[in-house]
């Protein structure tokens, strides 16, 4: 199965269903205060690049996003999966898009929040190099969160 990745805005139907079912995964699995999920409006603001997986007919079937902050750091937000193309590979490559554009917007740590019980997303996360960090940010002292980093490499500018 070829899947092709690129940047595209989030508000188009086929998105926006990923969002959807994104949003019935997160909700079935944690209260609603511990889903700190992004809307289309929140993903079309400045500093957020959304990533998105097509399969070879063109339908959307994950996604990823980066938020670079002001103060030059980043997270990954709204990572989903279609549940129909999973086991594909298809994470390890969106999360490498975030990366790689994270790298080209000088981001030097790019930071995550997940939960508890996603097994899948923590394996995926450790197997790429994220470390298990304290809790930053809104997530501090939720029980329901786990958050992850890790260090950019840098290209050298010579």
């Amino acid at each position: 199965m070829h899947t092709a990745i690129a940047a595209e805005p989030p508000r188009t139907p086929d998105v926006e269903e990923l969002l959807r079912l994104g949003d019935e995964f997160t909700f079935a699995l944690y209260p609603a205060d511990s889903c700190y999920l992004l809307d289309v409006s929140e993903l079309e603001a400045p500093g957020v690049t959304v990533f998105v997986g097509r399969d070879e007919t063109g339908r959307a079937i994950g996604m990823a996003a980066l938020v670079v902050k002001p103060d030059g750091s980043a997270e990954l937000k709204r990572m989903f999966v279609h549940p129909d193309a999973r086991g594909r590979g298809l994470a390890s490559s969106l999360l490498a898009a975030v990366e790689g554009a994270a790298v080209t917007a000088g981001v030097e740590t790019l930071q995550l929040e997940t939960g508890p019980l996603q097994d899948a997303a923590i394996a995926l996360y450790e197997r790429n190099g994220y470390a298990r960090v304290p809790n930053f940010g809104p997530y501090v002292g939720d029980p329901h969160s786990v958050c992850y980093a890790k260090r950019l490499a840098q290209a050298r500018v010579l």
